[in-house]
């Protein structure tokens, strides 16, 4: 998803980073989307597969204007289509369901990663995982009750899952402004995985939600 070399006026020059900010003010998420950890422990089973961005499949030159979220769907629809044409010869490959729903979500089409999230977890419910991400995508989609019960259902299958841990942190605070919650399942991470290589995070975190908690403000999205 690289961009074009030429240069393009700021104003009509969207890059991939633009796109996908815009496609997220357009859902009102309230959550940076760069702190939420992948479910996926393993990067051959469900690796990012990135939507590509409209000035990337443009003939160079063309000047691009904002997507739109109907844009953003024929993308994922467009990567997505190799991968519903193996299913069609194997519906029950879970990790072509996994691949497919993390094509939908880069491309911000949640509704849509969920429902092969679902399909994946109907054939392997264990898979922590592919349940964390799914989590994560019902989020966006603003069923935050949803969410934490998806990633409580993970910790009963894996109780040391870090991404799962952290998520529900983030998802309690930012979702439920239940500070006391999120700041359990962060400590709970770090004392479960003393090793975490995102442990200065977390201790950030912490450290923000406990200073929002004292100041009476309400939660704001974290800075990454």
């Amino acid at each position: 998803m690289e961009p074009s070399s030429e240069i393009r006026p700021a104003s009509t020059a969207w890059s991939a980073a633009q796109t996908y900010t815009m496609a997220v003010i357009c859902l009102v998420i309230g959550l940076a989307i760069g702190y939420f950890v992948r479910g996926s422990a393993s990067p051959t089973a469900s690796a990012s597969i990135p939507v590509q961005s409209p000035q990337a499949m443009a003939p160079a030159g063309q000047r691009q204007t904002m997507p739109t979220l109907a844009d953003m769907k024929r993308m994922a629809d467009k990567q997505a289509e190799p991968l519903i044409t193996k299913l069609k010869a194997d519906p029950k490959d879970v990790s072509i369901l996994n691949k497919t729903a993390v094509t939908y979500k880069a491309g911000h089409q949640f509704d849509e990663a969920i429902k092969y999230f679902q399909k994946a977890l109907a054939i392997d419910p264990s898979n922590v995982p592919i349940r964390t991400d799914m989590a994560s995508c019902m989020y966006y989609t603003g069923d935050v009750d949803g969410a934490i019960a998806e990633l409580e259902k993970s910790l009963t299958y894996d109780p040391k899952h870090a991404g799962t841990l952290m998520n529900l942190g983030i998802i309690k605070w930012k979702g439920k402004d239940d500070v006391s919650g999120a700041v359990a399942s962060w400590e709970k991470l770090l004392k479960l995985n003393p090793n975490f290589p995102q442990k200065e995070q977390i201790e950030h975190l912490i450290s923000q939600a406990q200073q929002q908690q004292s100041s009476g403000e309400p939660p704001k999205s974290p800075k990454g």
